[in-house]
């Protein structure tokens, strides 16, 4: 997606938020003192894995899952119908190469190239796979060197493919949208919150510097206290959209903050903590109604 922080292979989550773990080929054998912490992370996520099965779906129900695809879309693709952005492929000139698919894949952002690897492992005659070395080649750029002329109709075409349709959910499950519903719900956040954290890790990318989404999250959490810890999910989600507002703003003084202003502020605003409809916002001038 339009990401402003770091290519997504540098944006390592916090690992017990997230609950995911990067190993080095130095890692595979733990040490004395390494072997204390990787059980410490195991017991917390099994701890973490309880608490979950206790709460309600939230988010990751069905109806509220499509709701929060529709929302992303929206500013996104300008549309409500987000199952017609599988083909999607452009260059918007983000300085992040090509934007493609559902999410907003990004040639420059390693996101797209983690999802062409991990499709053409399943599917090695796939009409994608000839691009992977031009892929790696360009990742962490905006260069179209080696996809250029064909790439891009090789994607749509590719897009008409169950199996490739399949595969872009899936990525978009494992990088964003379940990580992103995990940590809202153990942060105490209601199905509103959980939504704001994806659409703010699909749109900054879940990395942790400052202006990406674990980053948003730490600077938030010293401005108000998480619902898990007490606080108000008002207050805490009012000063997450302070904190990711001012990030949008860093990459340019007159971006487009309607997705923050005028639809998950308006819910916010309208008490929607469980994101019950009927829903009405607006993106970028244009208004949309879900009842």
């Amino acid at each position: 997606m339009r990401r402003v922080g770091v290519p997504l292979l540098a944006a390592v989550p916090v690992a017990i938020a997230a609950g995911v773990f990067f190993l080095s080929p130095s890692d595979s054998t733990e040490s004395e003192s390494e072997a204390p912490a990787a059980t410490s992370r195991s017991e917390q996520r099994s701890d973490d894995d309880k608490t979950l099965a206790s709460l309600p779906a939230g988010l990751a129900a069905p109806a509220k899952k499509e709701l929060a695809q529709q929302l992303v879309a929206s500013a996104e693709n300008s549309t409500l119908d987000w199952r017609t952005a599988y083909a999607y492929v452009e260059d918007i000139g983000d300085g992040q190469g090509y934007t493609a698919g559902i999410i907003g894949f990004c040639t420059g952002t390693h996101d797209l190239l983690t999802l062409v690897e991990r499709y053409t492992k399943d599917h090695p005659d796939n009409g994608l796979a000839r691009y992977l070395p031009a892929l790696r080649k360009v990742d962490g750029s905006d260069s179209h060197e080696g996809l250029d002329p064909g790439f891009t109709a090789a994607w749509k075409a590719e897009a008409k493919v169950e199996a490739f349709r399949e595969a872009q959910d899936a990525e978009r499950d494992r990088v964003y949208f379940d990580p992103a519903v995990r940590l809202a719900k153990l942060d105490g956040l209601g199905a509103l919150g959980q939504f704001i954290y994806y659409d703010a890790m699909v749109f900054h990318g879940p990395g942790t510097n400052a202006t990406s989404f674990y980053g948003l999250r730490e600077s938030a959490m010293k401005k108000a206290d998480l619902p898990s810890e007490g606080g108000s999910e008002k207050a805490y989600l009012s000063a997450f959209l302070d904190v990711r507002e001012a990030a949008m703003r860093t990459r340019s003084a007159d971006i487009d903050t309607s997705r923050v202003d005028t639809a998950q502020r308006r819910f916010l605003r309208e008490g929607k903590l469980a994101l019950e409809t009927p829903l009405t916002w607006a993106v970028y001038g244009e208004t949309y109604q879900v009842s």
